[in-house]
């Protein structure tokens, strides 16, 4: 993990910047030595209150907040899935802060200038794409204006409350036939999150101090759950 200097950490994502490198299997994914990835970068957005709220576990404020984006249905890969803002680097980006800030001002319009970078997790391998994606933890100190860009890209852009991300009513897992795991998932707002996304979520959310316990035993079949919420079936 490496941390930026671009200005304090609210004291309640400090834990998040801290330890989120190695709470999930999901963000400890490192490509075979005889790989080599692409570079990419994903902004992890979080908005809110600067300073903790002493009565909520780990300080949540009760205005926390996290940027989202969903995937148009038109779109050939991945369509309807959420994700946070982000993609592939560009030759003239100096780095994962550039790319991640690039790829959100182009897919929600966000200024980039209200944005402070916080830390870099340590990339993640993607094997289904092969990129190594690095995820920017960063805290939205002056939002600006966000909607939809392009609508052959995205069909949804919006904030979701983190009390509702950690409410136990709200997470369940995902039995994906593909992996040797079960795949956390969420649901908020009508919007069913699961996959690399909210992978990155559970880890965040297991080392954040916010997290209620939630029935872990409570697993659903990926084909159907996404069939229900009008997504396509994901195979490598």
């Amino acid at each position: 993990m490496s941390t930026l200097g671009h200005g304090p950490t609210p004291p309640w994502l400090a834990h998040v910047c801290d330890k989120s490198a190695d709470a999930h299997p999901r963000m400890m994914l490192r490509a075979p030595a005889d790989v080599v990835p692409r570079p990419a970068a994903v902004l992890m957005l979080f908005g809110g209150s600067e300073q903790s709220d002493p009565r909520r576990p780990g300080g949540l404020p009760d205005d926390a907040f996290i940027l989202l984006t969903q995937r148009a249905s038109t779109m050939r890969q991945h369509r309807g899935q959420v994700a946070f803002p982000g993609g592939a680097a560009d030759p003239g980006d100096a780095g994962p802060v550039d790319t991640a800030l690039r790829e959100a001002r182009e897919e929600t319009g966000l200024d980039p200038a209200g944005v402070r970078p916080l830390t870099l997790l340590p990339g993640i391998y993607v094997p289904v794409s092969g990129f190594e994606v690095t995820p920017v933890l960063a805290y939205w100190e002056a939002p600006s204006p966000i909607g939809v860009v392009d609508p052959t890209e995205a069909s949804r852009v919006d904030t979701v409350a983190v009390h509702d991300l950690i409410e136990p009513g709200n997470r369940f897992a995902l039995r994906h036939p593909d992996i040797p795991y079960d795949s956390p998932a969420f649901v908020t707002d009508g919007m069913l999150i699961w996959g690399f996304t909210a992978g990155l979520l559970a880890g965040m959310l297991s080392v954040s101090g916010w997290e209620k316990p939630w029935d872990q035993s409570d697993v659903r079949d990926l084909d159907s759950t996404l069939a229900q919420y009008g997504m396509e079936v994901h195979r490598r």
